[in-house]
């Protein structure tokens, strides 16, 4: 029996742990410091056994997923440093850094256990083990960070352990993980939160910010809103790789006050040509660092039960609906309606068959 344990059963640990359970010859092992939380991962039935120790989690193991805060990696690895570890174990994290785990692994004494560093590219906008999905890790991209230390048979027995997750495994060095994590996930996330303090500080004496901030605005800064602690302890950890990357996005918007300021209106159209050709080739219909959003909006009739009719064609068109919100009307239509959904193929159901029943949508 293969024995999979996992350190903090939340939206990532609890979606691993929901891959993992129930397959042939392995059993799947939850581990909190709260007696609650393990309890309710096997209320939830997300682990086939819980535990508040963390030896008698980690012992006998032959995968260890840290499913932790970046801040909280060092003290894990040392403490699994001090337990009698089964030859061969496969210690993994699934932190959005990886150059400071890693270098914390190899000063730890790990005996014969070999640590492998790991981020899936995945997430939702909820959190906690209720959160968690089977379906998370679909098609999305799973890196793996071994060194040239790292045994070959390491590495191929975690790559075939995640098959069951049904991501895309990729392999890249620490370093060069958190140089491209910084500036595709970390960097958007700085400048979200700076640009929504910014409008925040216009807000305080005109409000007219906040009430014409909806729709676009609040869509491009929505990663603003993301877990405060999480991303404190994120940008520390990646601090140099941010350092570097802000003077740069600080001398391109040096590059656009200059263009203003001389009104170079071709060198603002390059601007934006070159921003729309190299958009155009990003991959739209898999997951990357930053959660997509599936939505549309529908204009709907002011008439009792409208509502209930959208829900019931989808839900007959076995379409999953995750989320339904109206919002504010506009003058010339009664309601508006925003539909949310899981994945891309729901959503393109969803358009599909709203229009044909003669919704008008919008995106």
């Amino acid at each position: 029996m293969t024995k999979i344990a996992i350190f903090g059963v939340g939206l990532i640990g609890g979606s691993l742990a929901l891959c993992f359970k129930g397959k042939p010859g392995i059993t799947v092992v939850g581990h909190s410091p709260r007696e609650s939380s393990a309890a309710k991962y096997l209320e939830r039935g997300v682990v086939d056994h819980a535990t508040t120790s963390l030896r008698e989690a980690a012992e006998g193991a032959d995968f260890i997923f840290l499913c932790v805060p970046v801040g909280s990696l060092d003290q894990y690895v040392h403490g699994l440093s001090q337990l009698d570890l089964k030859p061969g174990c496969i210690i993994t994290d699934v932190g959005s850094t990886k150059a400071s785990v890693a270098a914390s692994a190899k000063q730890a004494q790990l005996g014969d256990a070999v640590f492998i560093g790991g981020h899936p590219m995945a997430g939702s906008e909820r959190s906690g083990v209720e959160a968690a999905s089977y379906y998370l890790f679909e098609n999305a991209f799973y890196v793996l960070t071994p060194d040239d230390s790292t045994p070959q048979q390491a590495i191929d027995k975690l790559t075939e352990l995640l098959a069951y997750t049904r991501a895309h495994i990729v392999h890249v060095r620490p370093d060069e993980h958190d140089e491209i994590v910084g500036a595709i996930s970390h960097l958007p996330h700085i400048i979200a939160v700076a640009l929504v303090n910014l409008v925040r500080g216009y807000n305080d004496s005109n409000s007219l910010y906040s009430v014409l901030a909806a729709g676009g605005f609040r869509d491009i800064t929505r990663i603003g809103s993301s877990d405060p602690v999480v991303w404190r302890d994120i940008l520390v950890n990646n601090r140099e790789v941010l350092l570097k990357l802000l003077r740069e996005w600080q001398g391109g918007t040096n590059a656009f006050i200059d263009m203003l300021e001389n009104e170079d209106g071709a060198g603002i159209e390059r601007a934006f040509t070159q921003s729309g050709q190299f958009r155009s080739k990003l991959p739209e219909r898999r997951k990357g660092m930053i959660h997509s959003v599936y939505e549309c909006y529908i204009d709907v009739p002011d008439r009792p039960g409208v509502i209930g009719h959208v829900a019931t064609e989808l839900g007959n068109s076995s379409i999953n609906l995750s989320n339904i919100q109206i919002i504010e009307s506009r003058e010339d239509v009664p309601g508006i309606l925003r539909l949310s959904f899981r994945k891309q193929e729901d959503l393109d159901r969803a358009v599909e068959r709203l229009a044909q029943i003669g919704y008008s949508v919008h995106f």
